[in-house]
């Protein structure tokens, strides 16, 4: 399964997202060609994105936001909800309908830090983009068994187990079991 944002409704995530990348984007009397030559995403899939027509990977979300000096959480938050510590959004779906990524709230760090709740149906997978340098994860998982990937090695966590690691690099999540895994991901840039 792939790391990108799909739509479910249009009173998701996405029409959070089309809305705050057209506010932020004009704002800055920024055009969508120099947002497109500044995050390095092509220009028509800003113009998509900002049309509520298009799936977009969560790295490119990142990328987006900081071409315009913005953070990940401003781009996906709902507009009217005013506090950043509580926005329980769902940002990932895969194919198992348990299969969800809930950013669940974002503390100040060096640049930002974000707390999700992620669970994985049976068999999923979520394959992740490489982060920038210094970008750190933290996960813990709550219930199953959960196998991380760094590169080419997989460590399996089961319920109560803990681990910390870089993710400027290329990870995925992946449940090889039946049973849903539940965990909770701290993302810190």
């Amino acid at each position: 399964m792939s790391n990108i944002l799909h739509s479910q409704a249009r009173s998701d995530v996405l029409a959070h997202v089309s809305g705050n990348l057209r506010r932020l984007r004009q704002a800055l009397r920024m055009s969508q060609a120099a947002l497109a030559e500044a995050s390095g995403i092509s220009r028509r899939m800003i113009v998509a994105v900002e049309a509520g027509d298009a799936n977009i990977s969560l790295s490119s979300l990142d990328k987006l936001a900081a071409a315009m000096g913005a953070g990940f959480v401003d781009l996906v938050r709902d507009p009217e909800q005013t506090s950043f510590s509580d926005i329980r959004e769902v940002t990932w779906r895969g194919r198992e309908p348990e299969s969800e990524g809930i950013l669940l709230g974002t503390a100040p760090a060096a640049r930002e830090a974000q707390m999700w709740l992620w669970s994985l149906g049976g068999c999923e997978r979520y394959d992740a983009e490489p982060d920038p340098q210094g970008w750190h994860e933290m996960i813990f998982v709550v219930e199953g068994v959960l196998t991380l990937m760094l590169g080419d090695a997989g460590k399996d966590y089961p319920a109560g187990t803990f681990a910390i690691y870089s993710s400027a690099q290329v990870y995925s999540y992946v449940n090889a079991g039946q049973e849903t895994v539940k965990f909770v991901r701290n993302v810190i840039s």
